[in-house]
């Protein structure tokens, strides 16, 4: 398992790393940049972890973190765009200074010859269109259409490679229905509205970038667990198969044609009612390749709560397993089966793991860092990524999260995921061990 080289994997495999603009870029109320709900949430004072209002300040860094991204001997930088700095009011007046610095970013890309890939929509979502209600109101298909729109002409003469949309499931169930995420929106009915509108964004989005761009390349991403049993009892299986319709079909399958999972959830036809005529072909996007991003597993076990899923998960915490400082489970072998399932879709072209990593209570010592668990869960991680290809998977990169370490949305800056450590007092960079090696592996194609 410890064997693997880059040299094993396709010569036109991409190798990568993944950064998003809420939890790098800092400046959250400067250069014209207006509010985002993660600029709300975490300002509050119930919030205890923090903020990104510096965040790693990439804003002012942006050129020596690409080039560390560069350095690492990468061939993918993927960034995120902030919607509130480019239409600080969600819609209507452009902001310059923000549109100047994206052009600014992607220049650099280009200048060292490492591939920009841009998210149109990573978590942050103007706080005055969520006024109007944000993903719960149907006139975000409007908004973020306008919002699309903009990005694509603006910035398609040199980005070819778009993202729609990160983790749907993760900014709609934790942000609006269980609130945990921004903008701390709790209940079912939060959640329907949202979840269906937001399937039709991400396919309208795509087709905007197809129309926009020449020679695009869009994608979308999802986030994914493997779901297992806490036994073989029928209710725990099918608790598990309820949480894997939810995880990990509910967004995808729209998009392919097949309609929301409402085979395993029954429940979930109540997504209907907020359906109008001709959604269900609007839902469905031929996308050229879909992102997949694993961190964890979850087990699973019958439950009365939540109501209509009636499944809930056993902590890895309480499972004796090894778990990151996040106290999710470490599982490298979890993205082969991830990679496997999403490759079973007839109508899934290529397939990039946008991201994956693993976070520890790493300790600057000396100005170094030696995380000696994150070695291990890179090579075991690419092991069983090429173990996917070997058996067909339908991969064709591989991008890390992240560069530096960052501020982690709801978990503070306590869940380093960094290949490089962060000292978010004096913003310096520290490459970590696993930094060295990666670029060491790299070197070596």
């Amino acid at each position: 398992m410890t064997n693997v080289k880059a040299k094993n994997f396709p010569k036109d495999f991409k190798w990568g790393v993944t950064i998003s603009a809420y939890q790098n870029e800092g400046k959250w109320n400067t250069y014209g940049k207006g509010k985002s709900i993660w600029d709300t949430f975490t300002n509050e004072p119930g919030f205890k972890k923090g903020n990104g209002n510096v965040a790693t300040n990439f804003y002012h860094h942006y050129k020596e973190d690409i080039k560390r991204a560069k350095d690492l001997n990468l061939d993918v930088f993927r960034f995120s765009i902030s919607w509130a700095r480019i239409l600080p009011k969600g819609t209507g007046s452009i902001n310059p200074k923000g549109v100047r610095f994206y052009h600014d970013v992607i220049n650099t890309c280009i200048e060292l010859d490492i591939e920009p890939w841009v998210t149109l929509y990573h978590w942050d979502l103007p706080q005055t269109l969520e006024n109007k209600g944000g993903w719960t109101n149907r006139n975000i298909i409007d908004w973020f259409s306008e919002y699309v729109e903009f990005c694509t002409k603006e910035y398609g003469n040199k980005v070819k490679k778009w993202i729609v949309l990160n983790e749907p499931m993760s900014f709609v169930g934790l942000g609006y229905f269980m609130g945990m995420h921004a903008p701390g929106k709790k209940g079912i009915l939060n959640f329907l509205p949202a979840a269906h509108h937001t399937t039709l964004c991400q396919a309208i989005g795509g087709r905007i970038v197809r129309k926009n761009v020449e020679n695009a390349f869009v994608g979308t991403t999802f986030s994914c667990s493997v779901v297992k049993p806490v036994n073989r009892l029928v209710k725990h299986k099918r608790a598990a198969e309820r949480i894997d319709a939810l995880l990990n079909r509910f967004f995808i399958e729209p998009a392919l044609g097949l309609g929301y999972p409402t085979d395993s959830i029954p429940g979930l036809k109540q997504i209907e009612n907020y359906f109008k005529e001709g959604d269900k072909e609007l839902m469905q996007f031929d996308f050229d390749f879909i992102g997949v991003q694993y961190y964890f597993k979850i087990v699973a076990k019958h439950s009365l709560l939540p109501p209509l899923l009636f499944a809930t998960e056993i902590p890895a915490t309480k499972r004796n397993v090894k778990t990151n400082n996040m106290g999710m489970e470490i599982y490298p072998k979890g993205l082969l089966k991830m990679l496997e399932k999403f490759s079973a879709y007839e109508n899934v072209k290529d397939i990039y793991i946008t991201e994956s990593g693993v976070c520890f209570d790493d300790k600057l010592k000396d100005e170094k860092i030696k995380d000696k668990n994150r070695i291990k869960y890179l090579k075991k991680t690419f092991y069983y990524t090429l173990m996917a290809l070997e058996k067909n998977s339908k991969v064709k990169g591989y991008f890390a999260w992240t560069l530096v370490d960052n501020f982690e949305w709801a978990e503070g800056i306590s869940a380093r995921f960094g290949l490089y450590y962060t000292d978010f007092v004096t913003q310096k960079r520290f490459i970590k061990k696993s930094g060295l090696w990666l670029q060491k592996f790299l070197s070596k194609r």
